[in-house]
């Protein structure tokens, strides 16, 4: 079995992006999603699991993130943009329907592929990543969650490249829960990497869903119809509940998005579930993509 993490570039058209790789070639495809401000290795524990079980597991540096192409501009983080890769990435890789697992930023974008394209995943794992009709309607109606959420503004601003990485990207490195020596020194040398800290922080300025404030009414200005954002993929949802920045409230009501889920709460985890707890997180997806579903 070919575990060893080994690393490709997939040409996804108007960018190539980066990815580590486990498992043999011609395996079932699990793909993975990093948020901010990860990158691939966050899953190196996850890869390491399902190769093992005969999965191929890939993993790629999303648009703008440490090795994979930063194209310029924010126009170019737009969803339509981020759907695309995601199936290129998952097209290179596999001619079926394959599992898509993602976390936080690269579950905006899970969701945005589950809705526009079901009939390329197999599965859906979401873990601490809101659904995007739900996080609307608690940006706009749930005062908590806009408090929760106010970092956000402060991402789309100018200064905000500058901000995250004054004295060693502290605010950054404060983000976490825990952090180990190793673990900072490659979460560092991921932000380090020319252009980096601005491709993530792009997705936050192309997102047209961030909390309102006193001169800009944010999600306010949408009118979303759930009817346009429904998931027709079977989803498991892992949630860790001491989330600080994603309140509970955006997985109430999930069901009436998501027909076929199961929900998972965790409430002794954080948003940083995945690291906290990976025996839990790949258990829990390992009889999720077991079950029969239909």
């Amino acid at each position: 079995m070919n575990t060893a993490i080994r690393h490709e570039t997939v040409d996804c058209g108007d960018v190539k992006l980066h990815g580590a790789v486990a498992g043999e070639a011609g395996g079932p495809l699990m793909l993975f999603l990093h948020g901010f401000p990860e990158f691939w290795a966050a899953w190196r524990k996850p890869m390491e699991y399902f190769s093992r079980r005969g999965w191929l597991c890939v993993a790629p540096d999303l648009r703008g993130y440490n090795l994979s192409d930063k194209p310029e501009g924010v126009e170019a983080y737009k969803v339509k943009h981020l759907i695309a890769d995601v199936l290129a990435v998952g097209a290179h890789y596999s001619k079926t329907p394959f599992v898509l697992v993602a976390h936080d930023w690269g579950g905006a974008v899970a969701w945005s592929v589950a809705i526009a394209q079901p009939q390329r995943l197999a599965r859906l794992v979401m873990i601490n990543s809101p659904h995007p009709y739900l996080f609307w309607r608690e940006l706009t109606s749930n005062p908590a969650q806009q408090k929760a959420s106010e970092y956000m503004n402060l991402f789309r601003l100018p200064k905000a490249e500058r901000v995250l990485s004054d004295n060693g990207y502290s605010r950054l490195i404060s983000a976490f829960a825990k952090l180990d020596e190793a673990w900072q020194a490659e979460l560092i040398a991921a932000w380090s990497q020319p252009g980096a800290l601005t491709g993530g922080l792009n997705y936050y300025r192309a997102s047209p869903l961030y909390p309102p404030t006193a001169g800009d009414a944010g999600a306010m200005k949408l009118k979303l119809e759930l009817k346009d954002f429904m998931v027709r993929v079977p989803t498991l949802v892992l949630w860790g509940e001491r989330d600080t920045a994603l309140l509970p409230g955006c997985v109430e009501g999930l069901g009436q998005c998501v027909p076929d889920l199961k929900l998972v709460r965790v409430p002794d985890a954080s948003h940083w579930i995945v690291h906290e707890k990976p025996d839990l997180v790949c258990g829990e997806i390992e009889k999720f993509v077991r079950e029969k579903h239909g």
